[in-house]
């Protein structure tokens, strides 16, 4: 399991080491596909579902639903509030998700419930 959009304002230390500040990560220019991006991590399955909103750590006043939730797509999970920081920040993510994104046609992988217990374990640690 890994952790897409791994910033250390988002996950808890017991997550691991994360990969900066979310505002270094923030870009200009977007992707080309980064509306299909967008839609394929508002399409990933729901690891840890949380009510309520979270707030734009980057300033805006703009509040997201169900910012702190988690999704997977089987390898990589990221939260709920990371479609926005794409589309309105357009945050760089690792070539390796993707490359995976894009040779899956943008289409979710199906998971069987197995896969999903188990990844809802994994995640239970680093909560």
């Amino acid at each position: 399991m890994k952790i897409l959009g791994h910033y250390e304002e988002l996950w808890l230390e017991r997550a691991g080491t994360p990969d900066g500040k979310l505002q270094d990560f923030t870009r200009e220019a977007r992707e080309p596909d980064e509306d299909r991006i967008v839609q394929y991590l508002r399409d990933g399955e729901e690891l840890f579902s949380a009510m309520g909103t979270v707030a734009d750590i980057l300033g805006s006043d703009e509040r997201i639903l169900g910012g702190d939730s988690v999704f997977t797509d089987g390898e990589w999970i990221w939260r709920g509030d990371l479609w926005f920081y794409l589309s309105r920040y357009h945050v760089r993510l690792p070539d390796e998700f993707l490359t995976r994104v894009r040779e899956h046609g943008y289409a979710l992988p199906v998971l069987d419930e197995a896969r999903l217990i188990s990844l809802s374990d994994e995640l239970h640690e680093i909560l």
